[in-house]
């Protein structure tokens, strides 16, 4: 079974919240067995169009595991907080 992963484009509009958000991540991934891979800047954009400033990558077991984690009642009461901290396009992708 190969991993599945959660990408994030992310465009911050207010630093403070979101570094709340940020901060609380891990706890909601710990019991999905998901882990940040990567979270980093654009520093340059090489061909096409890149939107947002910002990406995230998380990695889980499986698909299954990323919905649940979505859906868990842990992450869904960090999205008001995500939503008032920044711009998110946020899909699941089976790699």
């Amino acid at each position: 079974m190969s991993s599945a992963y959660v990408v994030g484009h992310v465009t911050v509009n207010d630093p403070e919240r979101w570094l709340e958000y940020v901060e609380r991540i891990p706890e909601t991934l710990a019991g999905w067995g998901g882990e940040v891979i990567l979270r980093g800047q654009r520093t340059a954009t090489l061909a096409g169009r890149a939107g947002h400033p910002n990406i995230v990558v998380l990695r889980f077991p499986d698909m299954h595991s990323v919905e649940q984690w979505y859906a868990s009642p842990e992450y869904q009461a960090l999205i008001p907080l995500r939503d008032a901290a920044a711009q998110v396009d946020l899909a699941a992708y089976q790699g």
